[in-house]
């Protein structure tokens, strides 16, 4: 139920909003300085670098974590109540999916207002005791900040759309069209006739459709890369990006940590709104398949980057950026950290790696190359590898055969959290939760899934409620009804089940998350590829740090058994015998040679090197 109170930063009350900022300011220099929040007494010693150079960070979305009222929707302070889970768990941040103000037709990713919260989540004060409880257990929260667009109905685009002369009317993109009978014009076009005008071109929204939508009041169509309840900022407007700087320094203030920056690539398009060329074929919503090379990944964008980045660079604490990056390769990955300057995000997701198109096919060599690039080509840049989130199919059912399912969850974590890289994972990976896909149209929540059905089904799979326990829906709610129902699964496929079981799949994850916490080496170590040609089997060294001994990784990425001799020489470690630290074989528990090792199908290893 939303109040006014709720909305007390929309009224005449702004001086008691900066008085707080400025309370808030005092409480995050305090806390986010040195070992208050997230610094083990460990690290600080150490003093490897900053606190997300070696985070576990875990994306939760709010609908889906708990529900602390009974409605069916999880809310803040469910999270918070899930917050000694995630301390036990190893997680050093959390990344909450968009939790403000929207009205919800891509669940959250439409924001109606940028400096609040949600009335279905609960309320600012919330977030603060979220936060605060977080630094309580080292625990860092980040928010997503959607800057690509707003929802149509955020005060911002109300304005824009109501006049021509409106001051806000060239804050989004907005354009008069062609003449539908002009030269040029495609069929295509003509379907968005409007008062016998039709789109500038030939952009496609993400969610079926043309990007361009008409609003009779200015007899003009704006722009939307995604639903057309979406409408895409004008970046090029100095006051656009002023605003929206405003709005992360309202959070910021508060002591949130940083952001994950929704659909970056997307804030500017081309000025010439030149046709973007045929890719070949029909999607799912039945639209032809374009390339995105003029409204995607725009060189205007690093400028805003580097501006970004200076700006949180004034909070304490190395507050971070996070950019959802789906590149075409490494190099251009490496724009996104600013190339050797580090001057833009501290870390663009690398999608290549877990993202990269073989989503059926575990690929020994296909993860070396990935790895290796992101480890010699980023001129130092961390890492940040991940293999889930909110928008794709579980990651081990992708790549799972079936049968062997639980082991490849386990190679991809291994991989996770013993790579040279900051780990991002998603609610219920640690579990091995499914994709839960609907079967019947009117099932359909995510809208992508409502226009693209039945050849895309949406993204609700993924999305389905964290499994706690065996109890009624699984311990997320105790209402009638929940948004998405919980996966079948739930009864043994839950949080107190696998705690219970040493074997289970949430124990290798805190096996692994403590291992990483607890060696220099997996945090700090070089990595070198080793048996760099094996098509089976993916093998890696990290260089000993600090006279901690080399640590060297083998897993086998095939049902059959695989015997590998590893030469560590390869990575300039010396060295023959080997203690093992952890592995799901337990024939390879008393390893103590790196020759011939005998690998037994989907098997992960790991041992340190004498």
């Amino acid at each position: 139920m939303t109040t006014k109170n709720q909305h007390h930063h929309t009224s005449s009350s702004g001086w008691l909003r900066h008085l707080t900022a400025l309370a808030f300011v005092a409480l995050s220099t305090a806390c986010l300085s040195g070992n208050a929040l997230g610094q083990t007494a460990e690290s600080a010693h150490q003093n490897d670098g900053p606190w997300w150079k070696h985070a576990v960070v875990y994306e939760i979305y709010p609908r889906s974590y708990q529900d602390s009222n009974g409605d069916g929707i999880g809310d803040l302070n469910g999270i918070t109540r899930r917050l000694d889970y995630l301390q036990n768990l190893g997680v050093d941040a959390i990344w909450i999916a968009p939790m403000y103000p929207s009205p919800q037709v891509d669940f959250g990713y439409d924001i109606s207002d940028y400096e609040n919260v949600d009335p279905k989540y609960g309320t600012v004060a919330d977030m603060d005791h979220l936060i605060a409880e977080g630094k309580q257990r080292n625990i860092r929260v980040l928010l997503d900040m959607v800057l690509n667009h707003t929802s149509d109905k955020h005060q911002w685009f109300i304005d824009s759309a109501s006049s021509r002369t409106n001051p806000k009317h060239d804050w989004y993109v907005w354009n008069d069209g062609l003449p539908a009978n002009g030269p040029n014009v495609t069929a295509y076009q003509k379907r968005f006739e409007h008062e016998g005008r039709v789109p500038p071109n030939n952009w496609i929204s993400g969610f079926g459709g043309s990007a361009w939508e008409w609003v009779p009041a200015v007899h003009q169509f704006y722009y939307h890369k995604f639903y057309k309840q979406q409408p895409d900022l004008n970046w090029r407007n100095p006051a656009v990006e002023k605003a929206c700087f405003d709005a992360m320094r309202f959070w910021l203030d508060r002591g949130v940590a940083g952001f994950r920056l929704d659909a970056i690539p997307t804030l500017f398009e081309d000025t010439q709104l030149r046709d973007e060329p045929d890719a070949g074929g029909i999607n799912a919503q039945g639209d032809p398949n374009l390339k995105d090379i003029y409204t995607s990944n725009l060189p205007d964008v690093h400028d805003v980057m580097r501006r970004m980045r200076a700006m949180v660079e004034k909070y304490p604490g190395n507050r971070v950026l996070i950019g959802e990056t789906y590149l075409p390769n490494t190099a251009a990955l490496n724009e996104w950290y600013g190339g050797e300057k580090h001057d833009e995000l501290q870390l663009p997701m690398d999608m290549l790696l877990g993202f990269h198109g073989d989503h059926d096919k575990l690929d020994a060599s296909s993860f070396r190359k990935f790895i290796n690039e992101a480890e010699t080509q980023l001129y130092g840049s961390q890492p940040l590898f991940v293999f889930d989130n909110h928008d794709n199919v579980r990651s081990w059912d992708r790549y799972g055969d079936g049968v062997h399912n639980q082991q490849i969850a386990r190679i991809l974590a291994t991989i996770l959290f013993t790579t040279r890289s900051t780990a991002l994972m998603w609610e219920g990976e640690e579990l091995g939760m499914v994709t839960t896909t609907p079967t019947r149209r009117e099932d359909v929540k995510d809208p992508i899934g409502i226009t693209g059905w039945p050849k895309e089904k949406g993204r609700d799979g993924e999305r389905t409620p964290m499994q706690w326990d065996s109890s009624k829906d699984a311990g997320f709610s105790d209402a009638a009804k929940t948004w998405l129902p919980v996966a079948p699964d739930y009864k043994t496929v839950n949080v107190k089940t696998e705690e219970a079981d040493p074997n289970s799949l949430l124990n290798w994850h805190k096996k692994l998350i403590a291992m990483r916490r607890n060696d220099p080496t997996l945090r700090d170590g070089k990595q070198v590829m080793i048996d760099d040609t094996n098509p089976s089997v993916l093998s890696y060294v990290r260089e000993g740090v600090a006279g901690n001994p080399a640590v060297v990784v083998a897993m086998n990425f095939t049902a059959q058994p695989q015997t590998v001799s590893l030469e560590p020489k390869q990575a300039n470690v010396s060295g023959s015998t080997v203690t093992t630290l952890l592995t799901d074989a337990p024939s390879l528990q008393e390893t103590t040679s790196l020759q011939k090792i005998t690998l037994p199908p989907y098997a992960s290893w790991i041992g340190s090197i004498k």
